[in-house]
């Protein structure tokens, strides 16, 4: 177990407890099941990047509210040695939280998929509107069952409740700086 996957689970833990969830009632709500739940729990799984949209959403959190859940900001900036990282072995990724303020009305992450990345293995959809802009390398979009490479400086907005997934088929990683709206 890493200690990303430790703080994971543990957090994961915390905020189903502060929501006095059962393990089944969550992964019910997830639409997994009770022992993969348990799993990322204690650390002995690694969910993908579509897997950590679902339990968030199944705990009525965003991606960025998940792990900005414990955090204390004091400022508006945020350092690049602060900000809360994620890495998912499963989708060979790292989730990095680049806002500074849970009350704002953009969620801004920065996804960095290494050589055989994805979200996930199948397309999924988010109840929410996503700006995505490729920082570096190349990676490949999946949406409504059309696949389209972007390179570095491509941009794409991706519509509420649409079918997506992310992959990197090149050798090398690629960075994503993916803005989502929040509805407060």
């Amino acid at each position: 177990m890493t200690s990303a996957e430790h703080q994971v689970g543990t957090l994961l833990r915390e905020l189903r407890e502060e929501r006095r969830l059962s393990v089944r009632t969550l992964a019910g709500q997830a639409g997994f099941s009770p022992s993969f739940i348990s799993q990322v729990e204690n650390g002995q799984a690694s969910p993908s990047i579509a897997s950590l949209e679902k339990i968030a959403a199944a705990l009525d959190l965003t991606l960025v509210e998940f792990f900005q859940s414990g955090e204390a900001r004091t400022s508006v900036v945020v350092r690049a040695e602060q900000r809360p990282r994620f890495e998912s072995r499963w989708s060979k990724a790292e989730i990095e939280s680049l806002g500074s303020d849970r009350a704002g009305r953009i969620e801004p992450l920065l996804i960095t998929l290494r050589a055989g990345g994805t979200s996930g293995k199948r397309p999924h959809t988010l109840p929410r509107e996503q700006f995505a802009f490729v920082v570096s390398g190349e990676v490949t979009l999946l949406l409504d069952g059309t696949e389209q490479v972007l390179t570095m400086g491509d941009a794409v907005t991706i519509p509420a409740q649409r079918p997506f997934r992310w992959f990197n088929s090149s050798n090398g990683p690629a960075q994503l700086l993916v803005v989502s709206s929040r509805t407060i």
